[in-house]
């Protein structure tokens, strides 16, 4: 019996050290040229949801997600929209079938949406940290 409860206390402390692991910091990212510092999640989220299309500085914004599924997705959608991706396609179909509004273009994974955003000022996307470089600025982070 001890050598199970043994076994068993090393299973567990196993799967939370690989549980944390797993959990990745998300950045959010606008190019290194975007004159906006750091942003709040109120401001990222009005610009995910297409309830503003202007940073606080009054230049564009054009939000990029990554391709559905992602794990960088599935937490900016949770963490940053407090949204599941079945509310957000739902919030989606709505605008759309009313005509008013588009969600964000998928650009595919953290080093495609790193390169899009590095490019352009007037992009924001997220990536998970570890990816970040100079050719981007660190908005905001979770």
């Amino acid at each position: 019996m001890k050598i199970f409860n043994n076994i068993l206390k090393a299973l567990t402390l196993s799967s939370v050290l690989i549980a944390g692991l797993a959990q990745a910091e998300i950045a959010v990212i606008v190019s290194a040229s975007n004159a906006n510092g750091n942003l709040d999640q109120d401001t990222i989220a009005r610009v995910f949801l297409g309830k503003s299309k202007t940073f606080p500085d009054g230049s564009q914004a054009v939000p990029v997600d990554q391709t559905a599924g992602s794990d960088s997705r599935e937490a900016f959608s949770s963490t940053v929209l407090g949204k599941s991706s079945s509310q957000l396609k739902a919030y989606w179909s709505r605008l759309i079938f009313t005509g008013k509004g588009t969600p964000p273009k998928e650009s595919g994974d953290d080093a495609a949406v790193k390169n899009l955003v590095a490019n352009n000022p007037n992009l924001i996307g997220y990536v998970d940290s570890a990816v970040v470089d100079g050719s981007v600025k660190v908005v905001y982070k979770f």
